[in-house]
């Protein structure tokens, strides 16, 4: 698809977003929204015809990349059948979505409950495990991210929690392992493991195990800075959840549906949660769908016992058809292997590489389609480029380098003090090496904010 230049009906588009839009996570009157006129694959075009490489897939969602003509085609033919029908009843698209989806789940995630986002699936996450331990708390990491709404934004471990953190939403935050910026004075992978696991252990012991429903970690975090667990992490928290009856939650909105090389990122770590929920790739956000994978004995719980929630949309027969058609179209096209095997033999390296010129990489960390540069001021401190949770000209040096990525032809992933590598999963080896390209120069000036 060729871009088409239309300033006139970019600007229109412009207006209209700009009087009537209200936008998430912003001071309203201080953005400046692109105007997209279209996209297709990796790509897309703002009504100048200025065209992106998008090394975000949206917001880490758009796993086969835009539209991909078998899952529009799937969507229409839904739609011709039928647009729409209420969750209780049995539908072709909702039946299918669902087997499919426990087909690839680790363990015995055979249940499927349907919702709107990852957001709500996480809250219907909690409230499963609470109702089927009888028990109030849980315990989440810093930085993570689990969404929007009241319960899984209060689960959530970075400044977005803030403004609606109450103190009583019954979380308790802990430390999870990031070697690179160790809480534990770890100097190795194995003294990470074992000292975020005696921090876990001590954490539960005193908070009371009685009292813990749920541990929800993300797989491999995500908007928090994709920080892969270290061997062994995870292995151990699903150990202390066995020994004092928690329900062990898997995040994998971000990671799953082959964002991390796998069908889900617990693959990687042979790891079996009780509940899991997922969103973003499996229908790669063409229609809205989350859920939560549900493991034998907590659907058990419910068996014969209501479960007291529901979404009017669960399982919408469009979001389903969609999830169908993307599952298809990742098996057929080897999407998954494709993440995995140029995650390793380029995104990988060619990002070292890039490492090894810029005074302003201090790591380099990911793993499938799934990375992150952590830019620094300076390598030896490890003091980050801007302060942590910066706005405004404290924010200067990741707003320069966004802006030269944007000119090099490529829309970057940028939070904090990083960018995410997190392009399509389909994408191609030259798309990557043109990402890569357009990285180069944005760190060029990144560089200039550093302490040489």
């Amino acid at each position: 698809m060729t871009p088409q230049t239309d300033p006139q009906a970019g600007a229109a588009v412009k207006a209209a977003d700009r009087a009537h839009v209200f936008h998430s996570w912003s001071a309203q009157e201080l953005i400046d929204p692109l105007a997209v006129a279209g996209a297709q694959g990796s790509y897309f075009w703002d009504y100048d015809g200025k065209r992106y490489l998008d090394l975000t897939s949206g917001l880490v969602y758009a796993n086969i990349g835009y539209q991909h003509p078998k899952v529009v085609a799937a969507i229409q033919e839904q739609a011709a059948h039928l647009t729409t029908f209420a969750p209780a009843f049995a539908v072709e698209a909702r039946s299918e979505a669902a087997r499919l989806i426990a087909e690839r789940t680790p363990g015995d995630l055979d249940k499927i409950f349907f919702t709107n986002g990852g957001a709500d699936a996480v809250e219907h996450a909690v409230r499963m495990a609470r109702l089927h331990t009888g028990r109030a708390k849980v315990l989440s990491a810093y930085r993570s991210y689990h969404g929007g709404t009241q319960q899984a934004v209060n689960l959530t471990g970075d400044p977005r929690r803030w403004a609606s953190d109450t103190a009583t939403a019954g979380v308790v935050h802990f430390w999870a392992p990031y070697l690179y910026r160790s809480r534990f004075y770890a100097e190795t992978e194995e003294q990470e493991t074992a000292r975020a696991l005696e921090h876990l252990e001590t954490t539960i012991a005193f908070e009371g195990p009685g009292t813990i429903a749920a541990i929800i970690l993300e797989t491999v975090p995500g908007t928090a800075g994709i920080m892969v667990p270290p061997p062994g992490y995870l292995a151990g928290v699903r150990e202390l959840c066995d020994t004092h009856g928690i329900v062990f939650v898997l995040d994998e909105v971000m990671a799953g549906f082959g964002r991390t090389g796998e069908w889900f990122a617990a693959d990687l770590f042979d790891v079996k949660p009780d509940l899991m929920t997922f969103a973003k790739g499996v229908n790669s956000g063409y229609v809205p769908l989350g859920g939560v994978a549900i493991s034998g004995a907590i659907a058990e719980t419910f068996a014969r016992r209501p479960y007291p929630g529901g979404l009017t949309y669960s399982g919408h027969p469009l979001a389903c058809a969609a999830a169908v058609a993307t599952i298809g179209v990742m098996a057929q096209e080897g999407i998954v292997e494709n993440a995995r095997d140029l995650g390793a033999s380029v995104v990988g390296p060619g990002l070292r590489e890039l490492a090894e010129r810029h005074v302003s990489v201090g790591e380099v960390r990911g793993v499938g389609m799934f990375w992150a540069l952590e830019l620094v001021k300076n390598r030896e401190t490890r003091e980050p480029l801007v302060p942590y949770n910066a706005a405004g000209e404290a924010n200067a040096a990741m707003a320069a380098f966004g802006a030269a990525a944007k000119k090099a032809g490529a829309w970057p992933f940028v939070n904090m003090n990083r960018t995410h590598f997190v392009p399509p999963l389909n994408v191609s080896e030259s798309e990557v090496k043109e990402g890569l390209a357009a990285l180069d120069a944005a760190l060029t000036v990144a560089d200039e904010y550093t302490e040489r």
